[in-house]
């Protein structure tokens, strides 16, 4: 399922190169993104992948967007402007009818959000701020979730979690976010799933994502540069790291033809 069909960065110039998110995507094409049912956004660190995402995840108002604010030049938002200066279409329908909205499971989840689902573990008051967290994005007050975190109920119900996830290792509470979160029938902008997951499981998480687009009608947007996740996912790649966000395969990408090289020059090793 196509919910999101493609995506233009803004082609508006600033005088002041430094400018936030201007600045990350000076210089670049702006053809506009086409996405399939996966897309991976590639890139090494610092390509402006994660930035991109949020950028879609700002224009769509997902939820999970981090609002982000842009140099203090003057009074003006260049994030909000930004954004305001990227288009955007929707997919269509199962009747041919362009889509007026995103399904209400649709969500921006980032590396962070992963790593601090693990630290719930480890840190009782993270556990109980990101259960107010949690409720608040469901639509409660905050006000309101922090009453309720507090609560006999509430407490009852940290004790349960957290007696839930301290058998379990970094990795499996990774595992388990996905779980609860990727449902049938959603877009979903995922930024370096692949946190905290070892090999087998990023190939195991990917296999999922793949079930998830073909029968479930899920769409996925991957910001990635996991050599596991990008050789196993049915993908189209665009890399990042190009003047003209070239689409690739994956077998071609810098990252993954390091660990080649890499193993390559080990090979007797292993025999």
């Amino acid at each position: 399922m196509i919910y999101l069909s493609s995506f233009r960065l803004s082609d508006k110039k600033m005088a002041n190169p430094n400018i936030y998110p201007y600045n990350v995507f000076r210089g670049k094409d702006v053809d506009p993104f086409v996405f399939d049912t996966i897309t991976v956004l590639y890139g090494n660190n610092g390509s402006g992948k994660s930035t991109l995402l949020n950028i879609i995840a700002n224009a769509l108002h997902l939820k999970g967007m981090e609002m982000v604010t842009s140099n203090t030049v003057g009074l003006l938002n260049y994030c909000d402007k930004y954004k305001l200066e990227c288009r955007w279409c929707f997919g269509d329908d199962d009747d041919g009818y362009e889509i007026r909205e995103l399904p209400k499971d649709s969500r921006y989840i980032k590396s962070e959000d992963i790593l601090y689902e693990i630290k719930k573990v480890q840190q009782k008051q993270v556990l109980a701020d990101g259960m107010e967290y949690d409720y608040v994005q469901c639509g409660m007050s905050l006000q309101g979730a922090k009453e309720f975190v507090h609560s006999k109920q509430g407490m009852k119900q940290r004790q349960y979690i957290e007696f839930a996830q301290e058998k379990y290792s970094n990795g499996e509470t990774s595992i388990q976010y996905f779980d609860e979160y990727l449902k049938p029938d959603a877009l979903y902008l995922l930024d370096e799933p692949e946190v905290s997951l070892s090999p087998a499981n990023q190939v195991l998480l990917a296999q999922e994502i793949n079930k998830l687009a073909r029968f479930l009608r899920c769409q996925f947007i991957i910001a990635t540069h996991s050599p596991f996740m990008l050789g196993t996912l049915n993908a189209k790649i665009y890399n990042i790291d190009t003047k003209d966000y070239a689409v690739t395969k994956w077998s071609e990408l810098e990252n993954v033809r390091y660990f080649y090289d890499f193993f390559k020059e080990h090979e007797n090793e292993f025999r």
